[in-house]
């Protein structure tokens, strides 16, 4: 049994899996698209460790919810320190805002991050345990002005990636005091239906009852349609500013529909809430696909204190499944670096295959992109290669051209060629494109 297990073939970690090719170049495009958004609206990057103290997540999304209870991968290291992998970044940026006294900067501080994070959860439709995200905190201002630019952000993100049909869903939560008369009514409203709730449910009236509202049992579901909405719970300042939010997005023309069940599970949240979804779209038997949630966020004006700061950090944010955009998206996101290359380079002979690098690195220098296959030998081997890349052009460089210093140069579609000088060559084959 032992030689078997040895046997075993190495496999990628379920939920986990290897990038390459065009998945690969995907996500690069989508980070470069959002970052060059984010770099024109004056954010800057952050990068924090995929590797954490285990109770930034637990003080900060909340022991109660999915992540910390069934999804956070957790370990011990041989110092015995508890570690956790990030499931979101929002948690370690603030944790980073705190330990480098960044209240001192000119407020707000506004980031972007990119990276994967990680979370045990059940492999799904765009859902992975190593999963990428990208995302936008705005630390130090309680102006609605800061929520409005999250969302704005957001939607332009979405919308210049290829996903013309999105749906903004929004809501209100209010501030601390609003939360707690809230969750103090809906807490009173589910008592009365306790008996028709199964163990899961139960369990959050007495963790986080706002997650009862997300809940997928079909019994809870009808519940959750007379549930007192969170809306009627807010105080004067805290109607003020939802208000002020979506006078904003009016202006912006950005349109939203106000969710009354949408309250982010995370501890964390207080006032606006919000989360993009793909419109709903129908199959070919014309029912209707259930929608695709592509990421969302809030404010979080109570987090730094949860995690132990000194002092209240308001602070706004959202983040999306990088892997879900790519998959909805109507058009192919291409990084800048990724330049399909029209000329194949062919050596011949070891005088050859010495020089070889260093014309190829002349060619980068002048920006031409060059495909190869320098481990092979044959003519006829490389040219069926530039054949099946479909180039419009052949360089073929044997012992004869390594002496002369020179290449041939060979159009694919005429098979008509002409001999360059190697130093001439860039400028020729920039001329003949």
């Amino acid at each position: 049994m032992a030689k078997n297990e040895n046997k075993k073939e190495l496999q990628s970690v379920k939920g986990m899996r290897d990038m390459m090719g065009d998945q690969y170049y995907a996500l690069q495009g989508f980070f470069e698209k959002a970052q060059e958004i984010c770099e024109y609206y004056g954010l800057q990057p952050i990068e924090t460790p995929t590797l954490e103290q285990e109770d930034v997540f637990l003080k900060g999304v909340g022991e109660g919810t999915d992540i910390a209870e069934k999804e956070l991968y957790s370990l011990k290291t041989k110092g015995r320190d508890k570690l956790a992998m990030r499931p979101e970044t929002t948690a370690g940026i603030m944790r980073a805002y705190i330990e480098h006294g960044m209240h001192s900067k000119p407020q707000p501080v506004m980031f972007y991050t990119y990276g994967p994070v990680y979370r045990h959860d059940k492999p799904q439709r765009g859902r992975y345990r190593q999963f990428w995200q990208f995302g936008v905190e705005i630390l130090g201002s309680t102006k609605t002005i800061s929520d409005v630019m999250a969302i704005h952000l957001a939607d332009l993100i979405l919308k210049e990636s290829g996903i013309k049909d999105i749906t903004l869903k929004i809501n209100s939560l209010g501030d601390s005091d609003s939360r707690k008369e809230y969750v103090k009514t809906l807490t009173a409203y589910y008592r009365k239906h306790v008996n028709k709730m199964g163990a899961t449910d139960r369990q959050r009236m007495k963790t986080n009852p706002l997650r009862i509202l997300d809940s997928k049992d079909e019994k809870v579901i009808e519940i959750n349609k007379e549930a007192p909405q969170s809306i009627s719970s807010l105080n004067t300042l805290s109607k003020k500013h939802f208000k002020e939010v979506l006078e904003h997005l009016d202006q912006l023309g950005i349109e939203y529909e106000i969710d009354h069940k949408l309250v982010r599970g995370l501890d964390y949240y207080s006032h606006t809430v919000f989360e993009f979804f793909t419109t709903p779209d129908k199959n070919e038997e014309g029912e209707e696909l259930k929608p695709l949630a592509l990421g969302g966020g809030g404010r979080y004006d109570y987090l730094a204190k949860i995690m132990g700061g000194k002092r209240d950090v308001p602070a706004v944010g959202f983040a999306f499944g990088v892997d879900r955009i790519i998959e909805a998206t109507t058009k192919e996101i291409k990084p800048k670096v990724k330049k399909k290359p029209k000329v194949y380079f062919i050596q011949l002979g070891q005088e050859a295959k010495l020089k070889s690098l260093a014309i190829i690195e002349e060619l980068r220098n002048a920006k031409i992109p060059v495909s190869h296959s320098l481990s092979k030998d044959g003519l006829s081997q490389q040219l069926a290669i530039a054949e099946k890349l479909g180039v419009t052009q052949v360089l073929i460089f044997g012992h004869k051209e390594a002496l002369e210093g020179s290449v041939i140069v060979r159009t694919m579609k005429t098979r008509s060629q002409k001999t360059v000088a190697i130093d001439k060559l860039a400028d020729y084959l920039k001329k003949t494109k």
